[in-house]
């Protein structure tokens, strides 16, 4: 038996997305035959090439034959326009985004290099407004990141090309997403996956399956589905499966099915998959292999969709338990091409240019979040709620088999919430073995981070922490259950910038029963908080009620009344809902996006606050030295 475990399209650029990693780990670890690859990127590195544009120009000439230049689109009609410098450069850009030629940088950040297309409109909308803002973000030396913001918008450039000339569904990052996410109907997605004529993505997807299945031979096919925007992708890809190898068992997973496919009725998704597993996959995957060598019957497998005499059946098998953290092996990352994957870059938020900017081998310290009590979170589902932690001694093994694997000293902890007592064990054995790696994570913005602890922390290799600020008001933090306060926040964050730590914080703004002064002081606290060094990157969320959050469970206690969806049978997971307060989040949410893209970028803290909103608002409450006096 040969599994292939593939991530559709389209996750992420920069590495690896790390279920099949985990996956592949496990298997081997149990004796499997497994092998992986990233669809993702090999779709994204056929496209951007000089073959790959041959074939879009190709294809733009088709379907634009007796359409005035006037009338087309504009990303295409300037690709047309200028289609020779694009085909000159796109290979050179591809490389240099890979870290193989840093030299190019020099003549990209020139300016006079790339051909610029609509998406370079909105850095000349900054530069209308501070001609010297690329200086000021990347700094007079920093010509690699300079260059990699100019390269990235070159690459949206094309990538607009193809959703607006060629195929609507394609993005670089949210393949098709408004398809699938909380969609309670399947006909969307099943219209376009049968429409006459497959998509210009969908053909290249079939080339790359076709591939793999060469190469590997696998008798099962597992598809891990983290997001909405690689539902589309998936499949695409397992229909593609069927028709050419009919035998092959194709297997659906991931973070989007766990979270909102678990109210599944609709049989025509079995057209083209077998067998649909929820939550963590290593032992659902086990009972599968079990079942297809004949060791188990089908009614013992565990949390898994299967299609009975066209009626969805789901099997909970509560008498299986799960793998323990402890048990699940390392990671592998055979298979993945590290080499290949893009270090894009965004100016606007410094967290992001982390997050893009390195080879991370992501690592989990703990499964399930240790805190499991804000009301905004899907705390009710397995992958919050099971909180399971594999120790220090552990973890440590696993960070030294990755390095000897990927070569890479990067380390993404990709916990919920990294477990403070884990991460200081975590540092300590990380010091005291002389490991030098370098590493970021998600936190809870909690006590026990002290000087001295961020200090340790920081002498382990964190670069940067990112945690919940969340409303940025302590009655709304009380009510979300939160368990952290402003003036909290603001001494732990201080902590760690003062060991050298980037801090990121999540804004959120809507939260039920939120009123219109309670946002303009949560904007005061975070002009404040920026302005005394205390977090440097941050981004506003709109709040979204979730039917597996308490907030979608008991929405009485927070003064909403759900619209619930009618006659689910695909996915479910935001649910709208009437709030007793009436308050105009999506006109305050341009304005505090504003204000936070002037605030990362070091200027407008001397205008109050109401300064960013286009329309009269309430004056802030909060005295302008009120996070200075909690620190000092």
């Amino acid at each position: 038996m040969k599994i292939l475990l593939i991530t559709p399209p389209m996750t992420q650029l920069n590495t690896p997305y790390p279920a099949t990693a985990y996956l592949t780990g496990f298997l081997k670890q149990e004796g499997y035959a497994v092998a992986q690859r990233d669809l993702a990127i090999d779709l994204l590195l056929s496209i951007f090439s000089r073959q790959g544009l041959e074939k879009l120009l190709d294809q733009l000439e088709t379907n634009f034959e007796s359409v005035d230049d006037d009338d087309l689109p504009d990303s295409v009609y300037n690709f047309l326009a200028n289609y020779a410098q694009y085909y000159q450069c796109i290979d050179g850009v591809i490389r240099f985004l890979q870290g193989k030629d840093p030299s190019l940088s020099l003549r990209i950040a020139k300016r006079n290099f790339l051909p610029e297309g609509p998406q370079f409109e909105s850095l000349e909308q900054m530069e209308e407004m501070n001609a010297e803002v690329l200086e000021q973000a990347f700094g007079q030396l920093g010509v690699q990141d300079k260059a990699k913001y100019l390269a990235t918008l070159f690459i949206n450039d094309i990538a607009a090309v193809i959703t607006e000339g060629i195929d609507p569904h394609f993005e670089v990052s949210r393949y098709a997403e408004r398809l699938a996410a909380s969609n309670p109907s399947f006909d969307d997605l099943y219209n376009t996956l049968h429409a006459p004529e497959p998509s210009y993505t969908e053909l290249i997807i079939e080339q790359l399956l076709q591939q793999y299945i060469d190469q590997e031979a696998p008798t099962v096919l597992g598809i891990s589905v983290p997001f909405p925007g690689n539902m589309l992708g998936a499949l695409q890809a397992a229909k593609y499966c069927k028709h050419y190898a009919p035998d092959i068992k194709v297997i659906l997973g991931g973070g989007f099915i766990n979270t909102e496919l678990r109210a599944l009725k609709e049989p025509r998704i079995f057209e083209t998959i077998d067998y649909i597993c929820l939550d963590d996959g290593e032992r659902p995957l086990l009972t599968l292999l079990e079942y297809f060598k004949g060791d188990r019957q089908r009614e013992e497998l565990l949390r898994t969709y299967y299609l009975q005499d066209g009626v969805v059946i789901f099997n909970a098998q509560s008498t299986l338990h799960d793998i323990a953290q402890k048990e699940v092996g390392t990671p592998s990352y055979e298979g993945l091409p590290i080499e290949k994957y893009l270090s894009l870059c965004e100016v606007l938020n410094p967290m992001h240019r982390i997050w893009s900017d390195g080879r991370w081998n992501k690592i989990t310290i703990a499964h399930g979040c240790y805190w499991a009590k804000c009301s905004f979170c899907d705390i009710s589902l397995d992958y919050i709620d099971k909180y399971d932690d594999a120790g220090a001694d552990i973890t440590v093994q696993r960070i030294q088999t990755l390095i000897a694997e990927t070569g890479q000293t990067g380390f993404h902890f990709v916990d919920e919430a990294a477990p403070p007592k884990a991460l200081f064990a975590l540092a300590k054995k990380l010091i005291e073995q002389d490991i030098v790696i370098t590493w970021w994570g998600n936190i809870r913005f909690e006590k026990t981070f002290t000087a001295e602890k961020c200090q340790l922390l920081a002498d382990s290799g964190c670069i940067a922490v990112s945690g919940g600020l969340e409303v940025a008001s302590d009655r709304l933090l009380t009510l979300m259950q939160k368990g952290v306060s402003v003036a909290q926040v603001a001494k732990i964050t201080k902590a760690f910038t003062d060991a050298g730590v980037l801090v990121h914080a999540y804004l959120m703004h809507g939260f039920p029963s939120q009123t219109e002064q309670e946002t303009v002081d949560a904007l005061e606290y975070v002009r404040q908080l920026m302005l005394n060094g205390c977090i440097h990157s941050a981004y506003w969320h709109r709040f979204a009620a979730t039917i597996h959050s308490p907030v979608g469970l008991n929405p009485e206690i927070y003064g909403i009344k759900l619209i619930p969806n009618e006659n689910v049978l695909f996915a479910e997971n935001d649910v709208d809902y009437i709030d007793s307060v009436q308050t105009d989040h999506d006109f305050l949410g341009i304005g505090l996006k504003k204000a936070l893209y002037n605030y990362m970028h070091n200027m407008g803290f001397e205008y109050p606050v109401s300064f960013w909103f286009d329309e009269q608002v309430s004056e802030t409450r909060i005295e302008e030295d009120y996070i200075a006096r909690c620190l000092y």
